[in-house]
């Protein structure tokens, strides 16, 4: 009988073995490679330069205080000096704006002009720290994505073509966060130290900026990794932030016996503030606007899917990606401080130029929670969100503009703080354009009403007319000595004003008499306007 065999077969291998090779692959899908980044952001300068040259020559200051910065900003000039406090001509301003300012001024441009080009250029310049921010987080196409939302943020092209701080503010905000977002990635001083110094700036231009400075310090003490070297950045980094406002507490301290007098001044503004809107709609529903005040905000003014699109980024990013919370963070924490005070202190009344700061920091997020809600969708709802939320975010800024230009009915007047473009009511332009053209070539003095809404200062600044042929009641004693040495030749008069009131004028259907000086109305004005003239 056989045996059977239970040996394996031989294996042949060979003397010299070939490597193994990987299997093969399919091909990978194609992606575009980043474009070179300065290219980029300069193009993307381009971008958001275009439509606010359009708006430029249709703007005028109104909001924002721009009128009285330009106006500070001219006495500056006329009287060069350091500001050092409230006292010294910066009231409750910031000083480095009247400074930059002061200097087209000095060029020669037209004060209704002058402080609008700095807000053209610092609201352009703002994309390029804006991208460099969202390119470090979340890569260069979700930084295309938020600096096209910037390019048609309605509120942002207002800020950009006219005189107040908040484009300046802004630029010097996303530059500082921009340095410390590299600082906080690569753990290095020297860009802390630079965005301490952008920081500064930011502080010396508006005041609630003041609050990233004790924020980013805190950030960085807990920040992850090695402890003792997180505690040597923050108190770098704090330390270093110190310089500006501490010499502008201290001039304020000197001057005021206040460091924070500024501050203190615009908290008597708010209190008044509180008090007519408590009046107005009542305490709860008046705590309820504030508190929801800020996601309305970015939902009207960012435009809806926009600004759902960044809060859901994120949420994400504080989900997912815990070594980026820090933006969100400096985001949310100034926006419910400001909604503690305005809901529950009920010391504060939220404006949404106070919210731009934190409303930017939503546009870096925009690409991640796009992609959050949209992926595993199918293409064509993919599609038509990004096409509806595109639509939406240069549809309706572009819609209120068009409703609010020139147009002073209640519901424009509303959304006007919002419009791309500012403009002035028509009545109060008839006034000063007349004041402009008509008087300022010869040498009439005109005596100028006291407006309860502050309309008697845009007129008395786009009148071109200079200090010593204008006598604003606003001014209160100045007023009356000048009046006694000055007949005006021509008189404002604004409902709900002051001068119709005093004992020594009597004011007729065919004109008025002041102090023994007849005065026949100049036609074309509006009953809330009107101008007299010297018969």
């Amino acid at each position: 009988m056989a045996r059977s065999s239970t040996s394996a077969a031989p294996v042949l291998v060979p003397e010299h073995p070939e490597p193994l090779r990987p299997l093969p692959v399919p091909p990978a899908i194609p992606t575009a490679a980043e474009p070179d980044p300065v290219r980029l952001g300069w193009l993307l300068f381009a971008v958001a330069l275009l439509p606010r040259l359009f708006i430029f020559p249709l703007a005028q200051n109104l909001y924002g205080d721009a009128v009285v910065r330009t106006e500070l900003a001219q006495r500056l000039l006329s009287e060069p000096r350091v500001l050092t406090s409230f006292a010294d001509g910066a009231y409750q301003f910031g000083p480095l704006q009247l400074y930059l300012t002061a200097l087209p001024l000095a060029l020669g441009i037209e004060p209704v002009d002058a402080g609008r080009w700095v807000s053209l250029l610092f609201g352009a310049l703002t994309v390029l720290p804006l991208f460099a921010l969202t390119r470090r987080l979340f890569g260069w196409r979700a930084g295309v994505v938020a600096v096209l939302g910037l390019s048609v943020w309605g509120m942002h092209l207002q800020m950009s073509t006219t005189a107040g701080s908040e484009a300046l503010s802004l630029f010097l905000v996303t530059w500082a966060l921009a340095l410390f977002g590299k600082g906080w990635d690569e753990g290095r001083l020297a860009p802390l130290a630079a965005a301490a110094g952008a920081l500064n700036l930011a502080c010396a231009t508006r005041y609630d900026t003041w609050l990233l400075l004790p924020l980013l310090s805190v950030l960085l003490v807990f920040q992850r990794g090695d402890r003792i070297a997180a505690f040597t950045r923050a108190l770098f980094f704090g330390f270093l932030c110190l310089p500006f406002p501490l010499l502008w507490m201290q001039g304020n301290e000197l001057a005021h016996g206040n460091p924070l007098y500024p501050v203190r001044f615009i908290e008597e503004f708010h209190r008044g503030w509180v008090s007519e809107g408590v009046g107005r709609y009542g305490e709860l529903p008046y705590r309820l606007h504030n508190l929801f005040f800020w996601p309305g905000a970015a939902l009207f003014t960012l435009t809806p899917l926009v600004g759902f699109f960044g809060m859901v980024g994120m949420w994400r990013t504080w989900r997912d990606e815990p070594h980026d919370r820090w933006l969100v963070l400096v985001a949310l924490v100034p926006t419910a401080y400001y909604a503690f005070r305005g809901a529950v202190l009920l010391d504060f009344v939220p404006l949404a130029r106070f919210a731009v700061s934190q409303l930017v920091l939503l546009l870096p997020f925009v690409a991640e929670g796009a992609t959050a809600l949209l992926s595993g969708r199918a293409t064509w709802v993919r599609r038509g969100t990004v096409g509806l939320a595109g639509v939406l975010a240069v549809g309706m800024p572009l819609a209120i503009g068009l409703f609010t230009w020139r147009n002073d009915t209640g519901v424009s007047n509303s959304l006007k703080p919002v419009s791309p473009v500012a403009t002035n009511p028509v009545p109060v332009m008839k006034v000063a354009d007349y004041l402009h053209e008509q008087v300022r070539p010869g040498s009439g003095v005109v005596a100028l009403d006291e407006d309860p809404v502050y309309m008697d200062v845009q007129i008395g600044f786009f009148s071109g007319l200079g200090e010593d042929r204008l006598l604003r009641h606003r001014w209160g004693t100045d007023f009356d000595k000048r009046l006694a040495v000055q007949v005006p030749d021509y008189v404002v008069l604004m409902k709900g004003g002051k001068l119709a009131a005093r004992p020594d004028m009597v004011v007729r259907a065919d004109g008025l008499t002041w102090r023994g000086v007849e005065y026949e109305p100049v036609a074309g004005m509006k009953p809330t306007h009107q101008l007299f003239r010297r018969r």
